[in-house]
């Protein structure tokens, strides 16, 4: 009997993560949609290595989402329910007083944040609301918390007087890459939001600042929006990656889902191209996540790189995984989540 002939064993081929440029400011489009088109596996893998340089393992900060100044919003940004002219059965409803927002504050310190963030459904806040604002951060200030605001878009001395007032950091989302902008809202500017992000950041206050997928477009505008926040100096210190959340009355309500595992892919670029920014996973959590995918998927996106989560039961005006169920999930994949920093009580759109 002949003996067989065995091939030699070939090498296994190992894929090294891709350093991140060593200037930021130098991610190109291309250069994401390579990242975003690389082998799934290959690219948690590099986007797990990136986290775990800059990151504890493990480590998930919880924040909380509420509404303290809900609806009536004068923009037509096309996935906000809160936007006045649609029909969406939200109803306008006006700005807390400073003793309600007090008693939330201390609630929400209660619980363990350390981190409270108050927002208003303003195109742009006049400087009457600031002065508002300004004593609803004082008063959180008072309390021994971190305070945040979104407020829609703010001029070089609004954005100083929130900062006199002690104000730590401040959301305003880009949403989409400027050449899918105009699709989604037409009342305000792409450059009116990096005029408001450079404010922000004269003024020395830090930014939160990400955007929206699903809403209908490619991929090259994924790619265009991450590069977008990348090369942002500095690129935010946090980045909400929202999902769509369809609500009827929209004019997007009716946008194609983005696939679960292209949503993993924009989260682990997001990682990979800003590694020391928090990556939050916001908006859309409910509709990818558990209920239809199972827990699975909802692992991958911690293993692309989010350590951060909006936990609770709302998000503003739509639903979110309920906070028992996200307390399970963290303790069956050994996550150690934590309510350390952001509790949010943002108006302005469905986004954090």
């Amino acid at each position: 009997m002949a003996n067989a002939t065995l091939s030699a064993p070939q090498p296994i081929q190992i894929h090294r993560p891709v350093p991140a440029p060593a200037v930021q400011g130098e991610w190109s489009v291309e250069a994401i949609q390579a990242l975003l088109d690389k082998p799934l596996m290959d690219l948690l893998f590099e986007a797990q290595t990136v986290h775990r340089q800059h990151w504890p393992a493990g480590d998930i900060e919880l924040a909380t989402l509420l509404s303290v100044k809900t609806g009536g919003c004068p923009e037509n940004c096309g996935y906000c329910p809160q936007a006045a002219e649609f029909d969406t059965g939200v109803k306008a409803e006006k700005l807390m007083e400073v003793e309600e927002v007090v008693r939330a504050a201390q609630a929400a310190k209660d619980a363990g944040a350390t981190r409270f963030c108050m927002g208003a459904a303003w195109r742009a806040p006049k400087d009457r609301d600031i002065e508002k604002i300004s004593a609803l951060i004082g008063a959180v200030k008072g309390l021994g918390l971190q305070t945040c605001a979104t407020l829609g878009m703010l001029e070089s001395h609004q954005a100083q007087a929130l900062k006199d007032a002690g104000l730590d950091y401040y959301n305003h989302n880009l949403d989409t890459a400027p050449e899918y902008y105009t699709d989604v809202v037409s009342t305000r500017a792409y450059q009116d939001r990096l005029d408001t992000l450079q404010n922000v950041r004269n003024a020395g206050i830090s930014v939160c600042c990400g955007g929206i997928v699903g809403m209908g477009e490619a991929p090259v505008h994924r790619a265009g929006l991450i590069a977008q926040l990348a090369n942002l100096q500095p690129y935010p210190e946090s980045v909400p990656i929202n999902s769509l959340v369809r609500v009827p009355g929209t004019p997007l309500a009716d946008s194609e889902p983005i696939d679960p595992l292209d949503f993993v892919r924009v989260i682990a670029v997001a990682r990979i191209t800003m590694p020391k920014a928090r990556v939050r996973l916001s908006a859309g959590r409910q509709q990818l996540g558990r209920q239809q995918l199972g827990d699975a998927v909802q692992a991958l996106y911690f293993m692309a790189g989010a350590n951060s989560i909006f936990y609770g039961d709302k998000l503003l005006v739509t639903g979110n995984p309920d906070v028992d169920a996200d307390v399970q999930l963290l303790a069956k994949l050994g996550l150690n989540g934590h309510r350390t920093t952001t509790t949010t009580l943002d108006g302005h759109s469905h986004s954090a």
